[in-house]
């Protein structure tokens, strides 16, 4: 792309938001990488201004390897993802705190991420980060199911296993439940005693528990038991997740989200075999709904599935 026309032609940035952190990309017309960057939790029950902070911190970077500033802005149409979105409601407030970008289109992270996965076509996906979700567009309609939140939903997930891991590391130290090397390892990264977890437990997030959920795999891994049997009842939510979209009409399912692919293998035969390997990512999902609202000339946000 010539510098001469730098200034007239459009920008496309796709931004994949969940409660761990956001990812974006920012891509020519021509669908070229120009940058990338990272940023924090994108989570907007954990706060809209902080969410756009995010967002924002993690443009800046995609702009500056671009060669680019906060100039472009009238350039860019924005396709966001974004964890924690029930609601049109939701999306209204997320475009009305955003910045002045062409357009701004914003859904559900699930969304996006089943886009990219099947490059706009039906499928459906399972979520499984910080949170968890089963989205499935089938025929073109769009179909969601659990991802509510940590507090009442998101079986299977980093943060739902996290807190298994410490209520079992709770247990284990009562002499309630089994103890093992990985309960005490457990109860050594939040104090040792039980005091000091309820004190953890008063200010942490779903994020904050899911950061547990490596130490869950890997002592699962080397074969420990209290680990090992915290994912297969997390699989076995999963394996719930799998038949409900299977039920819906999805003939293929892809696991994605950071904690995907490490709990494919704990899932039964049965579920692998409807398993498939994602086409693209959340990000090329939400880099598509941003070329869609583009090509309609309507700068406009729809939230498929919750509604």
């Amino acid at each position: 792309m010539g510098h001469d026309m730098a200034g007239l032609d459009s920008l496309f940035l796709g931004v994949d938001g969940g409660g761990s952190g956001c990812r974006v990309r920012l891509v020519d017309d021509y669908g070229r990488e120009l940058g990338a960057g990272v940023g924090g939790t994108t989570n907007i029950r954990s706060g809209l201004e902080a969410a756009w902070a995010s967002i924002l911190g993690a443009t800046d970077t995609a702009l500056a390897k671009a060669g680019l500033d906060r100039a472009a802005f009238p350039r860019i149409h924005a396709g966001l993802g974004l964890a924690g979105i029930v609601g049109a409601v939701d999306v209204e407030r997320v475009r009305a705190a955003g910045p002045g970008f062409a357009s701004t289109s914003v859904t559900t992270d699930a969304h996006t991420a089943c886009s990219g996965a099947f490059a706009g076509q039906d499928g459906a996906i399972i979520i499984i980060g910080t949170g968890s979700v089963g989205y499935a567009v089938i025929r073109g309609e769009p179909h969601s199911i659990g991802g509510w939140g940590f507090e009442v939903s998101d079986q299977g997930s980093g943060a739902d296993i996290g807190r298994e891991a410490i209520r079992a590391a709770l247990l284990g130290y009562d002499g309630l439940g089994p103890a093992s090397d990985f309960t005490v390892g457990v109860m050594k990264r939040l104090g040792s005693h039980p005091p000091q977890v309820v004190a953890w437990a008063n200010s942490a997030r779903p994020r904050d528990y899911a950061e547990f959920a490596r130490d869950t795999l890997g002592f699962a891994r080397l074969g420990d038991p209290v680990a090992a049997l915290i994912l297969e009842r997390a699989a076995g939510h999963l394996g719930v997740f799998i038949r409900r979209l299977r039920a819906l009409g999805a003939a293929k399912i892809c696991l994605m989200g950071g904690l995907g692919p490490a709990l494919e293998s704990w899932l039964p035969p049965w579920a692998q075999a409807v398993l498939a390997k994602p086409i693209g990512d959340a990000v090329d999902g939400a880099l598509l709904m941003a070329r869609n609202t583009r090509a309609r000339q309507a700068p406009g946000a729809e939230v498929p599935g919750h509604g």
